[in-house]
């Protein structure tokens, strides 16, 4: 790819960002319409879930292959294609008659979504080649993610309000629109100078590996846990890994390529991933209910009251950017762990008439912490990698968020509807507090997966990923 002026390099991750921002944006802003969406289609909680979990288990799911075929088949290309699916999905969302055509229509648009996240890191990585401009860039990217996911609640609930829930949808449309136009004209077209095989075998065996698991957890409280039915996911859950892991050590060209994990700090950022975005998306599940269903909040009000958590957000996620470009990720992992901890510790405690002060002050605490998580995460999934293989290295990492988003919302929503007794507006607050626990468990993990990852064996381990790639 030709050498680049810097100002082209800023459009070029200001486009991509962009984009960046609605997928982001559509993972968290449906929760403030999930009240909404109930009333008009009459859901259950399983299915509110659903309408969450179709989006972001197709995203986790394809994400490895969208990135392995935009490095063959071009990286603009494919992030075009995204755009175009992604904006028609939206557009058919807007005009779903029932809850199931609603979760219909998110699976087209997470089809066209899995194409832009791993693609337009890879986008980035190969854009900026300096380290330490890249790791700002990098910073800035992650920004953008957690940006779109913190404020996606106050946008939906301004939008539910103000013209009604269809329209949280049909705002992506012009977006995507722009966003392929712009990338026609500034974005140059870039690939792996070492093409990668499609691996059919292997996506099939994640999209089981994933389907089986959230579905287990999701149906089984409905289904019965000893169910035929749910036993046999958790059955093709675990011999889906299974036959993952050994077939794809012995391919040549992996879908998912075993040799990333030799690097503790890629396979910490993994698991830091999933530790942290399941307590997002667990969070603003069970938050969207406690405010509106339980304290009778409108859509709008509530979406005003996590502005601060978005704040936090916008505030040190560059911050956390420039300490990774400086200082490394050590800081920032272990603020965003301990953050997260005590954000989780504090809605614990929220009963029928807790404080709004107490409310805010809870959603600063988790605002700062995942403002923290993100450059780091996306950091370590390309540094030490080979350039060649940006766009997969970058695609297990998006993959990781996803997951971590499709199990926080699954999990929270059914040891939500497990402990629940009585109506919803009545018995969330005792039922939802196993749930802040676990959230809180989760920032633990990333304090703990933040030190291990951060030590000299782990630098170590990635340097001799480097130089055996």
């Amino acid at each position: 790819m030709e050498a680049l002026s810097r100002g082209r390099r800023l459009l070029i991750l200001g486009i991509c960002c962009m984009s960046l921002f609605i997928v982001g944006l559509d993972s968290t802003i449906v929760n403030l319409a999930l009240p909404a969406i109930r009333s008009e289609f009459g859901a259950s909680v399983e299915k509110l879930q659903w309408t969450i979990d179709a989006y972001t288990l197709v995203l986790a799911s394809l994400l490895m292959v969208s990135g392995s075929t935009a490095d063959r088949v071009g990286r603009r290309r494919t992030f075009q294609a995204g755009l175009v699916l992604f904006g028609i999905g939206s557009l058919l969302c807007g005009f779903a008659t029932s809850i199931d055509l609603l979760i219909a229509f998110r699976v087209l648009q997470a089809i066209g979504g899995s194409m832009l996240n791993p693609v337009a890191m890879s986008i980035i990585t190969n854009t900026f080649t300096d380290p330490r401009e890249r790791a700002q860039a990098i910073g800035v990217w992650g920004g953008v993610v957690g940006l779109s996911m913190a404020v996606g609640p106050v946008v939906g609930g301004s939008l539910v309000d103000a013209a009604g829930w269809r329209f949280i949808f049909w705002i992506n449309v012009p977006v995507a629109v722009a966003a392929v136009l712009l990338t026609a004209l500034f974005v140059p077209e870039s690939r792996s100078a070492v093409p990668r095989r499609i691996d059919p075998v292997g996506q099939i065996l994640v999209v089981l590996l994933l389907a089986g698991l959230t579905y287990g957890i999701i149906e089984g409280r409905s289904a019965g846990w000893g169910s035929p039915l749910i036993i046999g996911c958790f059955v093709v859950c675990v011999a889906a890994l299974v036959t993952l892991v050994y077939y794809e050590r012995r391919r040549e060209e992996p879908l998912l390529e075993p040799r990333f994990f030799r690097s503790a700090p890629f396979s910490g950022a993994t698991l830091i991933a999933v530790c942290g975005f399941s307590a997002l998306s667990g969070f603003l599940f069970l938050n969207s209910l406690y405010l509106q269903s339980v304290r009778g909040f409108s859509a709008l009000h509530a979406g005003l009251l996590t502005l601060p958590m978005a704040a936090m957000t916008v505030v040190f996620a560059p911050i956390s950017g420039w300490l990774v470009g400086h200082r490394g990720p050590r800081v920032p992992l272990l603020v965003a762990g301990s953050m997260l901890t005590v954000a989780g510790l504090l809605l614990s405690r929220l009963d029928l008439s807790t404080s709004t002060v107490t409310l805010l002050v809870s959603y600063l605490v988790f605002g700062l912490g995942f403002g923290m998580l993100n450059a780091p995460i996306t950091n370590a999934a390309v540094s030490g990698m080979p350039r060649a293989q940006a766009g997969v290295a970058a695609a297990i990492a998006s993959t990781s968020r996803q997951v971590g988003a499709s199990l926080g919302v699954a999990i929270a929503g059914t040891v939500l509807t497990a402990r629940l007794v009585g109506p919803l507006e009545t018995g969330f607050v005792d039922a939802a507090k196993l749930c802040w626990f676990i959230i809180a468990g989760c920032g633990v993990l990333v304090l703990v997966l933040g030190f291990i990852t951060t030590t000299q064996w782990a630098r170590r381990t990635a340097d001799g990923l480097l130089r055996a790639g």
